[in-house]
């Protein structure tokens, strides 16, 4: 066997060599693609003979893609070519048969199946459940595939292959690691075998996974050594010895303060804890925002989920409050706190919710000085990448094991929008005292890149599983039993880190939109089938509650859709959405994009001659028109196809112009810039301060130097009082789309008053239930279910997200118990 040096050899050489960089940014880089059809210099192998031998005895005559290099490589150029798989994912088998001589093809075939998964948020390849389900390997059918003469399906090259034998293929030294092993090489793969399955991982995300489970581990152990019981590790991982002269004493201040609030007895937490909960004795139930706080106060490392309206940002600012008040009651150093999103949509919904919630509280019995607390609780949110210091052009970040950040506690919100990647770059840049809150919702949809780390972490949340320990101790600072239904006299370390908010504030039993999310999201069991969610789900409908309308399109032509894009379709509603009430006041009917656009012009101020006045007209016009246009949204579950965002933001426009509320041809319509033109931020921008998620609507604006001549300007919101509007010259924006459109995952950590969510005409593997959960509770006051296919909606609710990854089972590796 011979291993070809990389680099070595490029004379002469054909197309095949596209060489991807495995260690760093394979998932991104540009890649040459080799010509269809184009012979491999590889001769037959060792293994294909015994291949040959194998099928001969048993009667299966394998798929030559199976038996020949050429033959795989001219397969996957016909599924690169169909967009079942990416060019990237041909490219990594082309560079490792590159590599090494005496490669097999059902090798290179399960690397370009794990790359392929990676686009598709899994971690890793599973081969078990690849060759049980072979077809959902790949992406079919992609968006808008017509299906006519098709390459062989996945099914059809896999039929008859064992596991044992994919799985011996993939014994090569030089290109496939144990990952069992923590010292496990440099080989451009890694493996892991179980009972009955085997993963294949590329190996940057093998060691993603491998610093999460140390990194968490490490955050369990603290919790349980803090809590009185032995440090040993809780998942099984082995961590480093201490470094020789390392001595408790020598931590900073903060950090042994924070280790005097795990000390603080029950009785002085059980004070601040009433204080800051003081209770509703007609509430049913235990207070799980108070248990929450409690869980999250004697933790290290701790998760706080629940849907909307459960009260994630009043939990955490009440739990803010109390380690504040504990650390200062013990030394003069306040806690260094840090509040971050992924987005900067969601960074921006939290700033302005948490600066809400703080100017709120009520600290009496908390500290003997309620504003001076105050103050020391953080209003300001940034994003993940602008806390980590990202670098251009890079991966890499400014903070990490060797710089990590300068902070006490870190609080993460919209987790479930976190990937594996930079969880693990989180996980890495905290100061091994740290504390780190989770804040989000596990059923939403996981984040658009690999993995999907709070829903791994969240898997036992529902039933809580609390220690005997836990509930008694539980029980002392909360003053309530914890229901027994969520004892568990095995629960494990993970668990007691994680909290459940159970009861929505938001939707309540009159709600439509509440009852619909619950009835969707209820997970299939034993004891609830698929025809018992259909069932919920139809009822809720029949029920004929106020906020919600249900929408069935007769074909793509239907005038229907138009007027619910422009009027947002009141008649669908009951009473025409007239007369509900919210806290008191009477809301307004539901909307469509006419609304904003009649703002847009009715509000216009006429220009000045005062400079600062004319800016401070111009910013209150476009704060009124910025939230005249989050009255309604429209979210798909696709980009392409007749139903995706990409033909829908068309057609919406030509339909708008057609009202005469926009003014535009086609061309401007397809790629250019208009007045009233509302557009989505889909990359950050750290010089101009723009993050992914953020809209803006583009305004006229007074020209400085020409009076009486307008010229066009796109208006984004800031969290800044003083400087409410950011005013952004369209040339320099490089990535944005028009938003009339909007997919759901783009949506994550937004809100609407009226939410239109629109499923396609034919099933697709992306239709899920986690995302017609997530699209229904975008929606703050109204919402449209468009179906434009019989049944779609009953294809998404029983088919679920699976996120392939070890993560999942973080909690089947757990023995320790939290005393």
């Amino acid at each position: 066997m011979t291993k070809r040096a990389p680099g070595k050899d490029k004379q002469g050489k054909g197309k095949h060599d596209a060489t991807p960089d495995l260690f760093e940014d394979l998932d991104e880089d540009p890649l040459v693609q080799a010509e269809p059809g184009e012979a491999s210099e590889a001769p037959p192998t060792a293994e294909d003979e015994t291949a040959d031998v194998a099928s001969a005895t048993d009667g299966t005559a394998p798929n030559p893609a199976l038996q020949d290099i050429d033959a795989l490589l001219a397969l996957l150029d016909r599924w690169v070519e169909r967009g079942w798989l990416r060019a990237l994912d041909r490219a990594l088998a082309v560079f490792l048969h590159r590599e090494v001589s005496d490669d097999s093809p059902l090798l290179l075939l399960a690397a370009a199946l794990a790359s392929h998964q990676l686009g598709r948020g899994h971690v890793c390849l599973d081969l078990a459940q690849t060759l049980a389900a072979p077809n959902l390997a790949l992406s079919l059918p992609p968006e808008g595939d017509d299906l006519s003469d098709p390459p062989p399906l996945p099914s059809q090259v896999l039929e008859g292959l064992e596991l044992e034998r994919w799985r011996a293929a993939l014994d090569h030294p030089l290109l496939v690691a144990d990952g069992r092993d923590d010292h496990s090489g440099n080989t451009p793969l890694v493996r892991l075998d179980g009972p009955g399955s085997a993963r294949l991982y590329l190996r940057r995300y093998w060691q993603y996974e491998q610093d999460i489970r140390r990194q968490i581990s490490a955050k369990l152990a603290a919790n349980e050594s803090d809590a009185g019981g032995s440090a040993h590790d809780p998942i099984g991982n082995k961590f480093p010895p201490t470094k020789p002269g390392h001595h408790p004493d020598s931590q900073p201040a903060a950090s042994r303060g924070s280790e005097l609030v795990r000390d603080a007895s029950a009785a002085q937490l059980r004070q601040a804890l009433d204080a800051l909960f003081p209770g509703d004795i007609r509430a049913p139930g235990p207070d799980w925002q108070k248990i929450a706080c409690a869980l999250a106060a004697r933790a290290h490392f701790a998760v706080i989920t629940g849907g909307p309206g459960t009260g994630k940002t009043t939990t955490v600012v009440k739990l803010l409050a109390l380690l504040q008040s504990q650390q200062l009651a013990h030394t003069q150093r306040a806690l260094r706190i840090r509040l971050a999103a992924p987005t900067g949509k969601a960074a921006a919904r939290l700033n302005e919710s948490i600066a809400g919630q703080v100017g709120g509280l009520r600290l009496d019995g908390v500290s003997d000085d309620p504003e001076a607390l105050k103050r020391q609780i953080p209003t300001e949110v940034t994003t993940l990448h602008r806390l980590l210091g990202s670098r251009p052009d890079t991966r890499h970040f400014r903070h990490h094991t060797g710089n990590p950040l300068a902070l006490d506690v870190l609080v993460i919100d919209e987790a479930s929008m976190v990937d594996i990647e930079m969880m693990a770059a989180v996980l890495g840049a905290l100061p091994p005292r740290a504390r780190l809150i989770l804040l989000g919702d596990k059923d939403q949809l996981a984040s658009v890149e690999a993995g999907a780390v709070l829903g791994d972490l969240c898997q036992r949340a529902e039933g809580g599983h609390y220690s005997p320990a836990t509930c008694q101790w539980l029980e002392r600072v909360c003053d309530a039993p914890v229901p027994h239904e969520y004892r568990d006299a095995n629960g494990q370390p993970l668990d007691q880190a994680i909290a459940m908010l159970r009861v929505s504030h938001r939707f309540d039993a009159t709600s439509g939109i509440g009852q619909l999310a619950q009835a969707v999201n209820a997970p299939l069991t034993g004891d609830h089938q698929p025809r018992d969610k259909k069932h919920a789900i139809r009822e809720v409908f029949r029920s004929a509650y106020a906020d919600i309308a249900r929408l069935a399109l007769a074909d793509a032509d239907d005038p229907a859709f138009e007027r619910l894009v422009v009027d947002g379709n009141p008649a669908g509603f009951v009473n025409r959405g007239t007369g509900r009430q919210h806290r008191g006041n009477e809301l307004a009917p539901p909307t469509g994009y006419r609304h904003y656009l009649e703002v847009l012009k009715r509000q216009r101020p006429p220009a000045g001659s005062d400079p600062q006045a004319q800016r401070e007209a111009f910013d209150t016009w476009a704060l009124a028109v910025l939230e005249a246009h989050n009255r309604f949204q429209l979210l798909c579950a696709l980009r392409k196809g007749p139903w995706g965002v990409e033909g829908l933001n068309l057609r919406i426009g030509k339909a708008l112009r057609r009202e005469n509320l926009i003014s535009a041809n086609d061309r401007e319509l397809e790629r250019g810039w208009y007045l009233g033109r509302p557009v989505l931020v889909t990359r950050n921008d750290y010089g101009l301060g723009l993050m992914n998620g953020d809209i803006g609507i583009t305004l006229a604006q007074p020209h400085p130097q020409e009076p009486g001549r307008n010229v066009l300007r796109v208006a984004f919101p800031t969290a800044n009082a003083d400087k409410p509007i950011k005013w952004v010259l369209p040339s320099r924006l490089q990535a944005v789309e028009t938003v009339f459109a909007m997919t759901v995952h783009k949506s994550q950590g937004s809100e609407f008053t009226h939410t239109a969510l629109l499923l396609p005409d034919a099933p697709n593997p992306i239709l899920t239930r986690e995302l017609v959960y997530t699209g229904i509770t975008r929606a703050r006051h109204w919402l449209t279910l468009v179906e434009t296919g019989r049944g779609m909606l009953d294809e998404a609710v029983t088919r679920e997200v699976v996120r392939i990854s070890g993560l999942e089972r973080l909690q089947s590796h757990s023995h320790a118990r939290l005393g």
